[in-house]
């Protein structure tokens, strides 16, 4: 009788979160503002012989070398950032080798690590929900062989400092230290403040990954990036598809990186629109934690449920984050454009009342 591996058969299944597109979808972190006007552009440019032939995708590794101040050896583009993690996953995970992070955090970090054997050792952050940098030293043992570390993270919207990741980093030689990136572009004043790419070259165990899901707007088209040190993305290339990543979204990577202005301008719409959040929950008297992100993870209580629900009568999506570990009571609200959050704030301050009365 035919079985797949043990460690598949065991896994529970991933049902996606999209639960619904009949509203303004504030529950996924994607892009309110869509790809830039370039990128369509190139997009409607695209001839039969663009989608007929296989793609190219060291043409793309080096557009991303070159934006990013690395050599191309050092880049592997990707189907999103979940290839990337696998990648690493896969590489550097035995079955029964440690796989070491702390929650709250991203969700596909335990499944790809639970499919591949490693044994998933889970750190707790405290109540501020900070990354708990001396737990996690802690934990480090000779069995731990890959570290993953959102950054800023997910749900929490928070970012840890360059000093604490260098310390984990540097306390596990042996290990794959993988520093997702995904939100980066949302943190500080330019688009490389907080990333540790600079850092790959005095640290052969680092490995940084990014993703156009989020400030590009092109979650539809799938691209990520996995940098590293030359001879570990050559392992990874090794195990990676070789067209992994299609034809259509290489075309449009040099308009992306290019629009630099479009970037800019959305990252600016969504540190308002924090701002304009975060005055509010103060207003009602909620709990949530200071974002660098594109959304915000609020505390609403008992009454998660029920909020949720009263967003969505109100044509707003947002998530309801209770089921994550030390998250008991919280939602996850994307922040949306100008205009959209004219319409959201509202919103909220009338489901959490309705919230209230039930």
């Amino acid at each position: 009788m035919l079985k797949p591996r043990e460690t598949i058969a065991g896994l529970k299944p991933y049902h996606s979160p999209i639960l619904s597109r009949d509203g303004l979808s504030l529950d996924l972190n994607e892009s309110m503002a869509g790809c830039s006007p370039r990128v369509l552009a190139r997009l409607h440019s695209l001839s039969a012989k663009h989608v007929s032939l296989y793609p190219q995708r060291e043409a793309g590794e080096r557009l991303l070398a070159n934006f990013l101040g690395i050599a191309p050896e050092q880049v592997l583009v990707t189907n999103g950032m979940d290839e990337a993690l696998s990648l690493v996953f896969t590489a550097y995970l035995d079955r029964d080798d440690e796989l070491l992070f702390a929650d709250p955090t991203f969700v596909m970090y335990p499944m790809l690590g639970a499919a591949v054997g490693a044994k998933v050792v889970r750190v707790q952050s405290q109540e501020d929900l900070t990354l708990p940098v001396d737990d996690l030293l802690a934990r480090i043992s000779p069995r731990t062989r890959v570290i993953a570390i959102a950054n800023p993270n997910n749900p929490t919207g928070l970012a840890a400092t360059r000093a604490d990741l260098l310390k984990i980093v540097e306390s596990a030689p042996h290990a794959a230290v993988v520093i997702d990136e995904a939100y980066f572009e949302f943190c500080g004043g330019t688009l490389n403040w907080r990333t540790l790419i600079p850092d790959l070259a005095r640290h052969p165990n680092l490995f940084v990954a990014r993703t156009f899901s989020k400030a590009y707007g092109l979650a539809g088209l799938r691209l990520g990036v996995l940098t590293g040190a030359a001879e570990h993305i050559d392992y990874l290339r090794r195990l990676s598809l070789p067209f992994n990543v299609n034809s259509v979204v290489l075309a449009c990577l040099e308009e992306a990186l290019a629009d630099r202005s479009f970037v800019s301008e959305h990252v600016a719409q969504i540190k308002r629109g924090r701002e304009q959040l975060a005055q509010l929950f103060n207003d009602l008297g909620l709990r949530f934690w200071p974002s660098q992100t594109n959304f915000v993870l609020v505390r609403v209580g008992h009454a998660a449920k029920t909020f949720v629900e009263a967003m969505k009568r109100r044509g707003v999506l947002v998530r309801d984050f209770s089921a994550s570990p030390c998250c008991e009571g919280c939602v996850r609200i994307t922040v949306g454009m100008p205009k959209q959050m004219d319409e959201v704030l509202p919103a909220i301050r009338e489901s959490w009342a309705e919230s209230l009365r039930a």
